[in-house]
């Protein structure tokens, strides 16, 4: 499967760059790793925590993808367009979050406090590089 699929079963709309979109988006992101982080990981909160992380994420592909004139209606299409803008690594590392969340919000699957601590300090390190990227391409424009 190819990116250009989605965008032909409407999976993704191709339409202008919309930079205030991906400004507000990196705003809200930014704003919401930072309460994110004052939040303590318990067996209460495991699930949450994981899934709010993997909000923020998909936050940032949808910024950088909106300064590409893209609007994604896919979570599955974000592994897509991550590897055909040349970030292989990062794309498996989102197909693998996806995965794991999938399973926590869909399929009720349960995350302990070790695998939602192991969650959050590894998507961290790709929210980080992606949001990097979202900034250098933002300060272009």
């Amino acid at each position: 499967m190819k990116f250009g699929d989605f965008i032909k079963n409407g999976a993704v709309k191709r339409g202008s760059a919309d930079f205030q979109l991906a400004k507000s988006l990196a705003i809200t992101a930014n704003q919401d790793l930072i309460f994110l982080k004052t939040l303590e990981v318990t067996d209460n909160s495991a699930r949450k925590v994981s899934s709010n992380y993997y909000d923020v994420l998909r936050s940032v592909l949808e910024a950088l993808a909106a300064l590409d004139g893209f609007k994604v209606y896919s979570h599955e299409a974000f592994t897509y367009y991550l590897r055909e803008n040349g970030l292989e690594n990062e794309s498996a590392k989102f197909d693998r979050f996806r995965k794991i969340r999938n399973s926590i919000n869909y399929y009720g699957k349960s995350i302990s406090v070790e695998e939602a601590v192991e969650f959050v300090e590894d998507i961290s390190g790709l929210i980080a590089a992606l949001k990097e990227k979202l900034l250098k391409k933002l300060e272009k424009k």
